[in-house]
């Protein structure tokens, strides 16, 4: 499926996506398909870690653009970390699920602490993944923001509204997989949401993956060298 920012909904299904996923190197495949006819030469393809990478590797790779890492965190709600009340992508504010913390009982200010920690963290990956490399310009230029799939959505909203205050000439997001709910509320945010496949039963993003394991800081950064060390040629 493919949105856009003036889309009133929907439009059908590109074809079908056999699911699951082997792994997020053939999603990443089937996701870089669907990307190259849309134009994007000389786009910067920018992935979230850690399961974002693989899957940004090979749509770099089809669309020979330069593939970075955009960080981002959870922000977890303290008594139940897995519990996401929001999240903050590096160069950008707090993006918080008002919703959620109003039913929670909670304000802005009662998460201060957490963000501060989610700050520490953020700050640790990008110099474990990028060393001294700055983020890409994305100014006048196609920046496509990459996950392995939509849940929530919420680190990849902190995500393209930490971008869009850069000033891509057009901001794409991409993941194979999202769930429907989800992926409509973000069609807003960008001009172009590209989800090859959104099923009615999505639970979990992993629910559609053979291979879905957990990746580590190394993974990350091996994938970038296999990419040219980031924003470099592909090897």
């Amino acid at each position: 499926m493919s949105w856009n920012r003036t889309a009133k909904r929907a439009p059908a299904q590109e074809g079908t996506v056999p699911l699951p996923y082997a792994d997020r190197a053939e999603a990443g495949r089937v996701l870089a398909a669907r990307l190259a006819p849309m134009g994007l030469d000389g786009a910067v393809v920018l992935a979230l870690p850690r399961g974002g990478v693989p899957v940004g590797f090979e749509v770099a790779r089809r669309l020979r653009s330069p593939l970075e890492v955009l960080v981002t965190r959870k922000i977890g709600f303290p008594p139940q970390p897995e519990l996401g009340v929001g999240a903050i992508a590096e160069g950008g504010e707090p993006v918080f699920d008002r919703g959620l913390l109003d039913r929670l009982g909670l304000t802005e200010d009662d998460m201060a602490a957490t963000v501060r920690a989610e700050r520490a963290e953020l700050d640790r990956r990008v110099a474990a993944y990028r060393g001294g490399r700055s983020l890409p310009d994305v100014a006048g230029r196609a920046a496509v923001v990459v996950d392995d799939g939509l849940a929530t959505g919420g680190t990849a909203r902190a995500a393209v509204r930490a971008l869009r205050g850069r000033g891509p000439s057009r901001l794409v997001l991409a993941v194979p997989v999202g769930a429907e709910d989800t992926v409509r509320s973000l069609a807003a945010e960008v001009d172009d949401l590209v989800v090859p496949a959104a099923p009615w039963d999505f639970r979990a993003v992993g629910q559609w993956y053979r291979d879905f394991g957990q990746l580590t800081d190394r993974d990350v950064t091996g994938w970038l060298e296999r990419a040219g060390n980031g924003c470099g040629e592909f090897r």
